[in-house]
């Protein structure tokens, strides 16, 4: 009888929680992180790279990003990428240096952030939710075709379940450590 394979549930579902982190990375928190502009693609050279490939980023004060573009003329298309990202920065140009202050978050700023931050958290659980019915949808097929027991069945069902149950509450934890940081004035 062969079983089902729980290492590859698990890696597909933990690879939720990785791209709920990156996603979390993204999000704006009143302090300055690097993992701010990583999502944001600059239009250079005729196609969209992203903002680490075009220049160096670092954070030289807790409420300070600085962006060191490497070539002197795509200075200006960085400082327009990283205008109209969304993220409600203002980057300053000194030559090929832009200095990218992070302004204070307001208090509606904040929850609009947090809600940002349940809808991130939430897909991560339907994407948790979704390789668990098919694990589940494996087991069954798996038993219709005289593979697995009935007993067997439920066994893996359980193990399954307790799998998602695992994973959904590390999304939880850092959704709440997120929540706090995003809260924290």
């Amino acid at each position: 009888m062969a079983d089902p394979d729980l290492d590859d549930l698990n890696r597909r579902m933990n690879g939720a929680v990785e791209a709920l982190s990156h996603e979390f990375a993204g999000l704006r928190t009143g302090r300055a992180s690097i993992g701010l502009l990583e999502p944001v693609m600059v239009d250079i050279y005729g196609a969209q790279m992203p903002l680490n490939q075009v220049g160096t980023i670092g954070v030289p004060e807790p409420r300070m990003l600085t962006v060191q573009v490497w070539d002197k003329s795509a200075v200006a298309s960085v400082e327009k990428a990283i205008r109209s990202s969304g993220l409600g920065l203002n980057p300053s140009a000194d030559g090929q240096l832009l200095r990218v202050p992070i302004p204070e978050l307001t208090e509606e700023r904040r929850l609009e952030m947090a809600k940002i931050a349940h809808k991130y958290a939430e897909q991560a659980r339907v994407a948790v939710r979704n390789v668990r019915r098919d694990g589940m949808d494996t087991l069954k097929k798996m038993e219709k075709d005289g593979e697995l027991s009935e007993d067997d069945h439920h066994l893996w069902g359980d193990e399954i379940q307790q799998l998602t149950d695992q994973v959904i509450a590390k999304i939880d934890q850092i959704l709440a450590a997120k929540d706090e940081e995003i809260k924290q004035v």
